[in-house]
C-alpha cells in the first residue's frame, strides 16, 4: 500500500526539523510531504499537497491550531488531525474533541509515543479504506439499496434516460420480469383526491390509499401477466409485457375492471391512462409518455375509467418524427462533441428517412424538426446564425422539396460541427472572462481582510472547487498566491510613495495583524517592510 501523506505545522522550525528527523516515517507508513510555520501557510500547502494527516501545534501566530482545524473541518471533513502542544490545558482538549481531532499529544514529543500514535492512525486509515473496498460490505449495502436503485432505474426507463442496449441487463439485475415479450404497454394511474367522509373506511387514512390501489392492481394482474408497478413523477406507473397479440386488448379490459373495483371496494375514484404499445424496450418511454397524454383527456372523457390513447388520438402509421430522446441526443452531441459523435447521431436520424415509408410531407417536417432543434440551441447559447451556413437558403430548399437527403445530412453535420466549435470557444471565453473579472474584483477589494474564495464565488455564482481549478489553470497560480502578490505589490508601492507606518500599510492592503504582514513580506522579499523602505 502507498504511504500516507502527512504535513507538520509548528511555528518553531527546530521543533519541526526535530520531529521529522526523529521518526522513522516510512516504517510507520507515512511520508512527510511538507511543513508549515503557521495556519495560513498550512492551508495553502494542504490545498496543494492534499495530505491524509495534518499534525499541528495549537499556539501559533497569525492563525492558531484550533482555527486551522476548524477551517480543515469545513473543507476536508475526513482529514485526520493530530494536535501536539506544550500546554496541558483542558480547555484546548475540549475544543479539540469538538473538532473531531484524532489524537492530542503533549510536548516534548516522545519518539515511542508518537510512533505508537502514528501506528494507530495508520491502522484507522487502513480500516477505513478496507471498509470502503470490502466486497461483502459493499454487496450488503448494494442489496439494501436495491429497492431504491430499482425505482430510480424504472423512472429513467420511463423517461428514456437509459443508454440504448442496456435495458435488458439492468432489468435482469433488478429482477424485473418483463423481458422477451412481443410488445410492451405502459399505463399511468391517477387517484382522485376526494373529500373526507367518515363513512368511508380509507377516507380517514389518505396515506394508505395509493398503497391499497397498488395492492389491488397487483392482485388482479399477477396470475395472467408479467408486469412491474412503480412510482414515477407521473404517478403510479404500470409496464406490462404482452406475450400474445390479444393480451393488449385483454389488458385494457382488466384495467377497466380495476377502476370499477377501486370505486366499489376502496371507495376511491381511479383513472388509468393507457399508452401506445411498443416493440422495443428502448421506446418504452414513448408508451409512458402517451399514457400521460391519455390521462390529459380525463376532463373530456370523464374520471373513474380507463382512457386508451388510441381511442382519443388518431393512430399514425409509419410516422417519422423527432421525439424527446432524439432531441436530447442531438443537443448533447452538439454541446459536448466529439465531432465523430455528432456525425453518428445525425447519420442515425437521417437514416430513418430512408427506412420510413411515409408521405413526402413527413420527410419535410422531419427535416424541419432537426433544423429547428439546432436553431433553438443557437438561440439558447446566443450564437449568430450569420456565422454559420446559409440557414435561410436551406430552409427554402426544404420547403420546396429541393434538398435531397444526402445534402441535408451534410448541411446538418457541418452546421452542428461549427456550432460545437463556437460553443467550445464561447465556453473558454466565458471562463477567461470570469477569471479576468475575478482578478479585477481582487484588485478592487484586496484591502478587505475578509476577501476569500467563497466571497468571490458568491459574486460570480461559481462553485469554489471549480473556481480554484480554472483560476489556477488560467493564471498559473492559486487564488491565495495571486491575492498575496496583489497585496504585497500594493504594500511596496505604499512603502515607496508614503510615510505611512507599517501597521497602517498592513491595514490598507488587507492584513489585520502587522506581525503577519511583516512575516509574509519578509518571506517574499527577504527583509522586513521597515528595512525594505530604508534600503530604498
Amino acid at each position: 500500500m502507498d504511504l500516507y501523506r502527512i504535513i507538520l505545522v509548528d511555528d518553531e522550525e527546530e521543533v519541526r526539523k526535530s520531529i521529522i528527523k526523529k521518526i522513522d516515517w516510512k516504517t510507520a507508513g507515512f511520508e512527510v510531504v511538507g511543513d508549515a510555520e503557521n495556519g495560513q501557510d498550512a492551508l495553502e500547502k494542504i490545498e496543494q499537497l492534499e495530505p491524509d494527516v495534518v499534525m499541528t501545534d495549537i499556539r501559533m501566530p497569525y492563525m492558531d491550531g484550533l482555527t486551522l482545524i476548524s477551517r480543515i473541518r469545513q473543507k476536508y471533513p475526513s482529514m485526520k488531525v493530530l494536535i501536539f502542544s506544550g500546554f496541558d490545558d483542558f480547555e484546548y482538549a475540549k475544543q479539540a474533541i469538538k473538532l473531531n481531532v484524532t489524537e492530542y499529544i503533549l510536548k516534548p514529543v516522545n519518539v515511542e509515543e508518537l510512533t505508537e500514535i502514528l501506528n494507530r492512525v495508520k491502522a484507522n486509515l487502513d480500516e477505513e479504506i478496507e471498509q470502503r473496498r470490502n466486497v461483502d460490505r459493499l454487496r450488503e449495502s448494494y442489496q439494501n439499496s436495491l429497492p431504491i436503485l430499482r425505482e430510480l432505474f424504472l423512472n429513467d426507463l420511463a423517461r428514456g434516460n437509459i443508454p440504448p442496449g442496456r435495458e435488458e441487463a439492468r432489468l435482469r439485475e433488478y429482477g424485473v420480469d418483463i423481458l422477451g415479450a412481443r410488445q410492451w404497454l405502459a399505463a399511468v394511474v391517477s387517484v382522485e383526491q376526494e373529500e373526507q367522509n367518515e363513512e368511508r373506511v380509507l377516507s380517514q387514512h389518505q396515506e394508505l390509499i395509493p398503497f391499497s390501489v397498488r395492492q389491488l392492481m397487483e392482485d388482479h394482474l399477477k396470475e395472467a401477466y408479467r408486469f412491474v408497478l412503480f412510482n414515477s413523477t407521473a404517478g403510479l406507473t404500470l409496464v406490462v409485457a404482452l406475450d400474445e397479440e390479444k393480451k393488449g386488448t385483454d389488458m385494457i379490459d382488466q384495467l377497466e375492471d380495476i377502476c370499477k373495483e377501486c370505486r366499489k371496494i376502496l371507495e376511491v375514484t381511479v383513472t388509468i391512462g393507457v399508452g401506445h404499445r411498443c416493440s422495443d424496450l428502448g421506446h418504452l418511454f414513448l408508451s409512458c409518455q402517451s399514457a400521460v397524454d391519455a390521462l390529459g383527456y380525463k376532463a373530456i372523457v370523464g374520471a373513474g375509467k380507463t382512457i386508451y390513447i388510441n381511442d382519443v388520438e388518431p393512430v399514425g402509421r409509419g410516422r417519422l418524427q423527432m421525439d424527446v430522446k432524439d432531441e436530447s441526443e442531438l443537443i448533447n452531441a452538439v454541446k459536448f462533441g466529439p465531432k465523430e459523435k455528432i456525425r453518428s447521431v445525425v447519420h442515425g436520424l437521417v437514416d430513418r428517412m430512408e427506412e420510413a415509408k411515409v408521405h413526402l410531407r413527413q420527410y419535410q417536417l422531419f427535416m424541419l424538426s432537426i433544423s429547428n432543434c439546432l436553431l433553438q440551441l443557437m438561440q439558447q447559447y446566443d450564437l449568430d446564425p450569420g456565422d454559420l451556413l446559409s440557414t435561410q437558403k436551406h430552409y427554402s430548399d426544404i420547403l420546396s422539396f429541393n434538398l435531397h437527403r444526402e445534402e441535408f445530412e451534410e448541411w446538418i453535420i457541418e452546421t452542428a460541427c461549427q456550432m460545437n466549435d463556437m460553443m467550445n470557444r464561447e465556453r473558454d471565453n466565458t471562463t477567461r472572462r470570469v477569471i479576468l473579472e475575478a482578478k479585477r474584483y481582487i484588485q478592487e477589494h484586496y484591502h478587505n481582510p475578509e476577501l476569500s474564495v467563497e466571497m468571490l464565488c458568491r459574486e460570480f455564482h461559481m462553485s469554489p472547487a471549480y473556481f480554484s481549478t480554472v483560476f489556477k489553470r488560467e493564471t498559473g497560480q492559486s487564488y491565495v498566491g495571486y491575492l498575496t502578490d496583489v497585496r504585497l505589490s500594493k504594500a511596496v508601492e505604499l512603502l515607496e510613495t508614503t510615510d505611512d507606518k507599517t501597521y497602517v500599510i498592513a491595514e490598507k492592503v488587507g492584513y489585520q495583524e502587522q506581525n503577519y504582514f511583516s512575516y509574509v513580506f519578509k518571506k517574499r522579499f527577504g527583509v522586513s517592510p521597515t528595512k525594505y523602505r530604508s534600503a530604498k
